[in-house]
């Protein structure tokens, strides 16, 4: 008796919490002369940046990035139609990697109170190291749910001996177009209770999943 091909799909997913968070945070500053909004702005950004450094020495944020300071000009129009004088606003952009959530929620809090300095959103995600832990840990359990799958098909017909012929990735061995074995679904939440004395960051968990193809001889 010929061999039975047997082709199936495996899956398997796991979710993890987050390690770190990537706030990205925004000084921006407008008013009708160019020099004064410079200088304001960058007087804003300055304890911003000395926030950022500090945590670094402390060892609570990772990884810090500042771009440089952009200086836009725009004329309004009034309500009549007519063009105004020019508005100027200046921006400096940062993005702060915390690995202390705890600590994360202390410096937005302080942060949040001075005009001009707006909160945007954040990274929740984890270490290069989890991440590949994990991500070799849904690969094995997918291969693992596609052997299994073969076996119970095999013994459904009546035959015992099942060799794996194939393992790929999704879409690799089926005809199609191929799709990424893993996926990273990453969400959070940032709200202020106005009885608290902090933001509270509620992030949702990682989820890891990987989706493999086997293809079986059986007889």
């Amino acid at each position: 008796m010929s061999d039975v091909i047997i082709t199936v799909r495996g899956e398997h997913e796991l979710r993890v919490s987050p390690e770190r968070a990537t706030v990205h945070l925004t000084v921006a500053l407008d008013g009708p002369d160019r020099a004064d909004v410079v200088e304001r702005t960058l007087a804003l950004a300055a304890p911003v940046r000395d926030s950022i450094t500090s945590r670094e020495t402390a060892g609570s944020v990772t990884e810090w990035t500042s771009q440089r300071m952009s200086v836009l000009a725009e004329r309004p129009w009034n309500n009549e139609g007519k063009r105004l004088a020019p508005v100027y606003r200046a921006t400096v952009e940062f993005t702060a990697t915390f690995s202390d959530i705890s600590e994360m929620s202390v410096w937005a809090t302080e942060l949040s109170v001075d005009d001009g300095v707006s909160l945007g959103y954040i990274d929740w995600h984890l270490t290069p190291q989890t991440e590949a832990e994990v991500e070799r840990e849904v690969a094995t359990q997918a291969v693992g749910v596609a052997v299994s799958r073969a076996r119970a098909y095999a013994e459904a017909l009546g035959l015992k001996n099942v060799t794996p012929l194939e393992i790929a990735d999704r879409g690799l061995i089926s005809e199609g177009a191929g799709q990424m074995s893993k996926a990273l679904a990453v969400g959070g939440m940032m709200s202020m209770d106005a009885a608290a004395p902090a933001m509270e960051f509620q992030a949702e968990e990682i989820a890891v999943s990987a989706t493999v193809e086997g293809r079986f001889a059986a007889n």
